[in-house]
C-alpha cells in the first residue's frame, strides 16, 4: 500500500490583507521623503554658509509636506505608517532645519541666549507635532491649535530667505540698540511659543474645493500667484508673519466680545 503524503492545507485568505498592510505605500510616502530630503539638504547647505539655498529648501519641504497627505487621501492609501512618517519628517523639515538654519546665520554670535532660543523653537515643534497627533480625533478641524510647525517654519526661512535677496547679513547693525540677530532671536522665539500655545488657528480644512465660486475668487488667486512670482521671499514672509499673528488677533476680539456681554 503506497502512503501517500498529505500536503498541508493553504491557509484562509484573512492572512492576505495583513501580509499586504506589511507593506507601505509608495506615492504618498515619496512626497514625504522628498520633504524629509528637503529638510535635510536646508540643515548641510546652512553648514556649508549657502542660506538662501537652505531657506528655499525649506519651503519645499513645505509644498512637499502639503502634498503627501492630499495624495493619500485622494488615491486613498492613508496608513498609521504614513502618519508617523510625516511626523517624523516634519520634525526635522519644521523642527530641527529651521531652528538650525537660524541659529547659523544670525544666533550663533549670541552665545548662550542664541543656542536655546533656537533650542526652545525645537523643543516647541516637537510637542507642536505630539499634540496635533492625540488630539487628531477630537479637535476642531477648522482652526488648529497652536501656530503650525510649516508656518512657524516658514516664518524663520522667510527672515533669512527676505535679508539675503536684501543683502542684509545675519550681524548686520542697524542702531546699537536694533540688530538683526535681536530681530531674528525676536521671530524664533515668537515662533515658538505661538506653536505650543492654544491660541486658534483657521485651518482651512472646510474649504470644499468641488463647490462654485465667484468669478472674483479667480481672480484673486491670480493676482496671489503674480505677487510670489514678483517677490517671492517679501510675500511668503509677510503673509506666514500675517497668519502668525492672526490667532493672537482673534484672542483679543475674543476677549472683547466677552467683556462686551
Amino acid at each position: 500500500m503506497v502512503e501517500t503524503t498529505q500536503r498541508p492545507r493553504r491557509k484562509s485568505n484573512s492572512l492576505e490583507p495583513s501580509l499586504r498592510q506589511r507593506g507601505i505605500y509608495l506615492l504618498p510616502n515619496l512626497f514625504t521623503t522628498a520633504a524629509l530630503f528637503a529638510g535635510f539638504y536646508a540643515i548641510v547647505q546652512a553648514m556649508n554658509g549657502k542660506y538662501e539655498h537652505a531657506a528655499v529648501a525649506i519651503f519645499v519641504a513645505m509644498v512637499m509636506d502639503g502634498l503627501d497627505g492630499r495624495v493619500a487621501r485622494m488615491t486613498n492609501t492613508q496608513s498609521d505608517f504614513g502618519a508617523e512618517y510625516d511626523s517624523l519628517s516634519d520634525m526635522v523639515s519644521f523642527g530641527v532645519a529651521p531652528a538650525l538654519v537660524m541659529y547659523v546665520w544670525a544666533l550663533k554670535s549670541m552665545g548662550k541666549l542664541g543656542w536655546i532660543a533656537a533650542f526652545i523653537y525645537c523643543v516647541s515643534a516637537a510637542l507642536r507635532l505630539a499634540r496635533f497627533n492625540t488630539n487628531v480625533g477630537s479637535a476642531d478641524k477648522r482652526y488648529f491649535q497652536g501656530l503650525p510647525s510649516p508656518a512657524a517654519a516658514t516664518l524663520l526661512a522667510g527672515l533669512v530667505w527676505v535679508c539675503f535677496d536684501n543683502d542684509l547679513p545675519g550681524d548686520l547693525v542697524f542702531y546699537p540698540w536694533l540688530k538683526m540677530k535681536w530681530i531674528a532671536w525676536t521671530i524664533t522665539l515668537f515662533a515658538g511659543i505661538s506653536m505650543v500655545s492654544d491660541l486658534r488657528f483657521y485651518s482651512g480644512k472646510n474649504i470644499n474645493l468641488k463647490n462654485s465660486v465667484p468669478f472674483v475668487v479667480i481672480l484673486l488667486i491670480v493676482l496671489a500667484f503674480v505677487l510670489v512670482s514678483y517677490s517671492p521671499p517679501e510675500v511668503l514672509f509677510f503673509v506666514a508673519l500675517i497668519y502668525g499673528l492672526s490667532g493672537y488677533v482673534m484672542w483679543i476680539m475674543q476677549r472683547l466680545k466677552k467683556k462686551a456681554v
